[in-house]
């Protein structure tokens, strides 16, 4: 029996928003009970600043979630007790491993309600942390947007996560109608899934312009020293000053250390949609794609696939979704048992050229916020004698550059080695091609060929530090022993 198609209401969400609530997000929790929670997140940078966050933390009252009624409720809870225990386990000189009851315990039941670990997650930064300056204007436009609440209090903090907010809301359309093009191929009707399938890659092209919009208001030195640090989660910080994780003490005296990952693009359920419609097979890291041929002897496979390890931090809904258009995609398929319809066959690799386009933009920003910060503070820290240096805050944005690192690589805010999984990522996005030469293409990038060799174009640096990439793939000169924020 063939299984029936999701209904987007079913898991929360929206024909015009996809992801992000089709209510605004609420700004303040209406019962005044949890009046000393907005108090700390209402005046959370000046808290962290003057250094008297973790005191006032620690005298708060535990207060309860019995009074949460509606789950946008649920949800602002959420928000406020993750921006809390980030900044109260990032924001002294040294981070803190054991957050305390009167954020734990509140927070362990937010989470539970909502599915979702205790750790600011995508869906806490973004996804519920918007709201639009003009109730009647688009959502998916970034001149219409302001954060609810943020770390730093800049203005590169709010357009970092309204980047995503905006590409959320402009790709939210895009959800009803692949499930249309996906009913569209059970019924044969070739003509609706080319048009869905053309209207797809336009909008990721639209997608990639938003993305591009980061290096508007968004400074590098900004994001990788003063945002970056509050984003990280508990996994594989150990050089950062979490060797065990942390504790959620709730009172019973036998809370364990627990380890997570931190906030991530790679947890947008939007962009593993895109992955699944279009037939996209991500491996663990590491792990090349396979040919036909068996191996005489059977090597287990790396166990570790990142981006399905992001689901676990989805909203329970989203990431059920996700599951279940797994159960039903079908347009690879489709388009595969129909290679004469050339219209059908170019509509499906210009979706697969866009989204691998979409994460080259992305690779390119890694290598300007994350690689060059990076290298940056190491130089700057050799510069300086020891007797010139000032005490510095231990964290991921300064543990990474130190001498004593043996050439392991670099964390991201999600915990993993993050240039191996971007490129490998991006590689494997343009692996389920139809024509032959769209997946020589894709899966090489743009190069000149001579004699069948193919020649990948370099990265340059001009005097003002722009970065210059030329062709779609790219090449960049950073050894995979760098890493960044995870994302897409």
């Amino acid at each position: 029996m063939i299984p029936q198609l999701p209904r987007l209401g079913d898991y929360g969400i929206s024909p015009q928003y996809g992801f992000l609530p089709a209510e605004i997000p609420l700004d303040l929790l209406p019962d005044p009970y949890y009046g000393p929670w907005e108090t700390i997140i209402r005046n959370l940078q000046g808290l962290v600043l003057s250094k008297r966050l973790r005191g006032v933390i620690d005298r708060l009252p535990v207060l309860s979630t019995d009074f949460l009624a509606t789950e946008a409720e649920w949800r602002r809870a959420y928000v406020v007790l993750a921006f809390m225990a980030h900044a109260y386990i990032w924001g002294g000189d040294s981070p803190a491993d054991r957050v305390p009851p009167p954020i734990s315990i509140p927070f362990l039941d937010a989470c539970h309600h909502l599915e979702l670990p205790p750790v600011a997650t995508y869906a806490g930064l973004v996804l519920w942390n918007w709201r639009p300056l003009f109730p009647l204007e688009p959502v998916d436009s970034l001149e219409n947007l302001s954060t609810l609440s943020t770390f730093t209090g800049s203005l590169d903090e709010s357009w970092f996560y309204l980047v995503s907010v905006a590409i959320e809301a402009r790709a939210g359309p895009i959800i009803p109608m692949m499930m249309d093009a996906i009913a569209a191929a059970r019924h044969n009707d070739s003509r609706i899934v080319t048009e869905c399938l053309q209207s797809f890659a336009e909008r990721l092209d639209e997608l990639g312009s938003l993305l591009q919009r980061m290096y508007e208001n968004c400074d590098p030195h900004v994001f990788y020293h003063r945002i970056r640090p509050f984003l990280a989660g508990s996994k594989n910080m150990g050089d950062a000053g979490l060797p065990s994780g942390v504790i959620f003490d709730d009172g019973s005296s036998r809370s364990p250390y627990v380890q997570y990952s931190g906030g991530s693009n790679a947890q947008s359920s939007v962009i593993q949609f895109f992955d699944l419609v279009l037939g996209v097979e991500h491996r663990p890291t590491g792990e090349k794609r396979s040919d036909n041929s068996a191996p005489e002897v059977a090597v287990p496979p790396p166990s570790h696939n990142f981006i399905k390890d992001m689901r676990t931090y989805m909203p329970g809904p989203h990431r059920r979704f996700l599951e279940h258009v797994a159960s039903v995609a079908n347009i690879r398929d489709y388009v595969a048992s129909h290679r004469s319809n050339r219209a059908l066959c170019t509509a499906f690799d210009a979706c697969l050229a866009m989204l691998r386009a979409f994460r080259d933009k992305h690779i390119q920003m890694v290598s300007r916020y994350i690689i060059l910060q990076s290298r940056q503070s190491r130089s700057h820290s050799r510069s300086i004698s020891p007797r010139q240096a000032a005490p510095q805050r231990l964290n991921i944005a300064t543990t990474i550059h130190r001498a004593d690192d043996g050439g392991r690589k670099l964390r991201g805010t999600g915990g993993t080695a993050l240039i191996p999984f971007l490129k490998q990522a991006r590689d494997e996005t343009g692996e389920p091609a139809i024509d032959a030469w769209a997946r020589r293409l894709l899966n090489n990038g743009p190069a000149d060929l001579a004699g069948g060799v193919v020649r990948l174009t370099k990265m340059g640096e001009h005097a003002s530090g722009e970065m210059e990439i030329v062709g779609l793939a790219g090449t960049w000169s950073v050894d995979d022993s760098e890493g960044g924020i995870c994302h897409w």
